[in-house]
């Protein structure tokens, strides 16, 4: 074991000390002399970070190489904070505790936008330099990655580098140009404006942006020729022949999940149109069966974890779920390993599956109704009626299960109080059915516990156009909910819970802010505001005083209503949606028009032209003599001459750069209809 960064006497008087000492089960260990040093950094406590599974994705990807040694960093707890400023100890890495200035790279995964000054906190305890601008020559090179980095404007001073898009693609990349870099010197300059080449990656000092008078934003240009105008999110296309750790680390401590995660797929063929990782994660893509089954076997071996959970943005949808679920059960079931299904939705759940799942050992079901009524998840394209929610949860019932979490959302565009006051009736509708069962299939009084968030919208996503609630209109929405709750005639049996409205309001702010945030961030992270996340450190007061003291009215990036055609700070990133589908879907949530899922019909958003996933597979099952005989009639016999597979790749790939009207007919008979 290496020595500690921390002496005995601080391990000694601060919280969970096992928390920076690193050494635990299945730890890289490595000789760092002559390798490039990584920092894999999850800006929040060990706890939260350990559970991150893109984070131990990453750490295994860049572990395989010999030349890269990958090391964990989590931000230090509220009382080791002190003490490491008092007595001037900089932030270090788990595996080697060594002081992160030592490194080549701090990689920082941006999972949500009220860690914005819990990354301030890394950098600065890091000794390395908040502001980009600021870093010597031989400090890491700081570069962001996760969901957030889809709008990277409100951190972009403090990063040289952000990755947009999965790790799988080009990192390697990144790494072999840094080895040519150090091999034949040169400054920091040189080596972003050539890392600026590699597809995805994004320098934000390589980029100007200049504002209209009312505060929107006028352009956003490079400032040399040879830096991509557009970003281009990367996309892994195999997820069965690619990175996922075999040996998850496991910790001294109980994490927030203390399990085994196989991730089954990733993407969502449903288009809910609040749901920003649906767009950004598009196209689905599926993990074989053979190799979560193997991927099983050996993380069970190598943790020892006793649940398995499968991670997915809507499980139920994996088309191999059943045939996974029974080799789990069946190999795990005398091991009394569980086998968690999050992420389900109550029209595609299996009773079997349920059933067997249930067998090993009991837990609540949840799932996602997301609004009330009918209406309203019309509006945002959940894709469920209320007789399918309620047979749904019957089966459930059915199958023994007698305590159900149900998720909404207030605050979302069109919302009367009679929608959200349909949140209350849809839990007492599910109650009122299972007390309508037969004695024999009830287990006790049921439990529907309802609890809401309030809508903030999000980048790449139809709602990215919405306006968003004043703080004391999300709290009289809650209100007026709970007091609905109350005059239920099985309200014993119903609970309701609400998100807080002020984190709510903040999260819009960083969620949708522009470069002008950052001095925002700045400001009140030097006001003492870490842990935004957690509510007893959370502190609203600070952050509208700083945006006031910045000159900025948080209503222009929350309340205020957007045009059609205004350029959004993160319009210069192309994750393959278009901005025009996003546009239809704005305009089908205001006519109340649901939109299939993929599976159904393409709705032509743009992601085929990453060439894989469910957009390829639904189209291989069209009639190919159909084809024939269209195409061949309409003039596109040059394309389909060289085969359906040619008409296909013409159709998915030269769209948007070719003029010709072949192609264009070529994405009318792919059912890209609205085109």
């Amino acid at each position: 074991m290496n020595n500690l960064a921390l002496s005995d006497e601080i391990l000694l008087k601060i919280e969970k000390p096992v928390r920076y000492i690193g050494n635990e089960v299945n730890m890289v260990r490595k000789d760092p002399e002559g390798k490039i040093r990584f920092a894999m950094c999850f800006p929040d406590v060990y706890e939260i970070g350990m559970s991150h599974l893109g984070m131990k994705i990453i750490y295994d990807q860049m572990n395989r190489r010999d030349d890269v040694y990958c090391e964990r960093v989590f931000s230090p707890w509220v009382d080791l904070d002190k003490v490491m400023r008092e007595e001037n100890i900089p932030l270090f890495a788990l595996e080697s505790q060594d002081p992160v200035f030592m490194f080549d790279f701090l990689a920082v995964t941006i999972q949500y936008e009220m860690c914005y000054t819990n990354i301030l906190q890394i950098l600065d305890l890091s000794q390395i330099g908040i502001y980009a601008k600021d870093r010597r020559e031989d400090a890491p090179f700081v570069i962001g990655g996760g969901p957030c980095t889809y709008n990277p404007e409100p951190l972009a001073d403090f990063f040289d580098m952000f990755y947009i898009g999965e790790s799988e693609t080009v990192y390697y990349d990144l790494m072999d140009l840094y080895k040519e870099h150090k091999k034949n010197g040169g400054n920091r300059k040189e080596f972003l404006r050539k890392a600026s080449h590699i597809p995805g990656i994004y320098v934000p000092s390589l980029y100007e942006t200049t504002y209209n008078e009312d505060g929107t934003i006028a352009s956003f240009e490079p400032l040399y020729e040879d830096v991509p105008r557009t970003i281009l999110k990367q996309v892994q296309m195999d997820l069965t022949n690619t990175f996922y750790p075999e040996k998850q680390i496991v910790p001294y401590i109980k994490v927030t999940q203390d399990r085994c995660v196989l991730e089954i797929q990733r993407g969502c063929t449903r288009g809910c149109r609040f749901c920003q990782a649906g767009m950004i994660y598009r196209p689905l893509r599926e993990r074989a069966l053979p190799m979560l089954e193997e991927l099983a076997a050996k993380g069970i071996k190598g943790t020892g974890n006793d649940e398995i959970s499968l991670s997915s943005l809507s499980s139920s949808d994996y088309s191999h779920l059943p045939e996974l679920c029974n080799y789990l059960i069946d190999n795990y079931r005398s091991k009394n390993i569980n086998i968690a299904l999050p992420s389900l939705r109550i029209d595609a759940f299996s009773l079997d599956v349920m059933s067997k799942v249930q067998d090993v050992r009991k837990s609540s079901l949840t799932f996602a109704p997301e609004a009330g009524t009918q209406r309203m998840r019309d509006v945002i394209n959940k894709g469920l009626t209320e007789e399918v929610i309620l047979h749904g949860a019957m089966e459930a019932f059915k199958g023994g299960w007698s305590k159900v979490k149900l998720y909404f959302m207030m605050g979302l565009p069109t919302e009367t109080e009679e929608d959200i006051k349909g949140i209350a009736h849809l839990a007492e509708k599910i109650a009122m059915n299972y007390y309508s069962m037969d004695a024999e299939y009830r287990h006790g009084r049921i439990s529907v516990g309802a609890s809401a968030s309030f809508f903030v919208p999000k980048p790449f996503t139809p709602f990215q156009w919405a306006s968003m609630c004043e703080e004391d209109e999300y709290k009289t929405k809650a209100h007026i909910v709970n007091d609905e709750f109350k005059i239920q005639h099985n309200h014993r049996s119903l609970s309701f819970k609400w998100h807080d409205a002020k984190t709510t309001v903040l999260e819009g702010i960083l969620a949708r802010g522009d470069r002008r945030i950052g001095k925002v961030i700045y400001d009140v992270y030097k006001k003492g505001c870490i842990y935004d996340a957690w509510t007893e450190f959370f502190n609203y007061e600070a952050w509208m005083e700083t945006m006031e003291e910045n000159g900025l009215d948080y209503h222009f990036y929350t309340t205020r209503k957007r045009e059609l055609d205004e350029f959004f700070p993160w319009d210069f990133i192309d994750i393959g949606v278009t901005k025009e589908f996003l546009k239809r879907e704005w305009n089908n949530a205001m006519a109340e028009k649901v939109t299939p899922n993929c599976r159904q019909k393409c709705s032509g958003c743009g992601a085929a032209k990453f060439g894989g996933g469910v957009c390829y597979e639904s189209k291989s099952k069209m009639d190919e003599n159909r084809c024939s005989e269209i195409y061949r009639t309409s003039g596109c016999t040059k394309i389909f001459s060289k085969g359906i597979d040619a008409c296909r790749a013409s159709c998915f790939f030269f769209k948007r750069n070719e003029s010709s009207s072949d192609y264009e007919f070529c994405c009318t008979v792919w059912s890209w209809d609205d085109q």
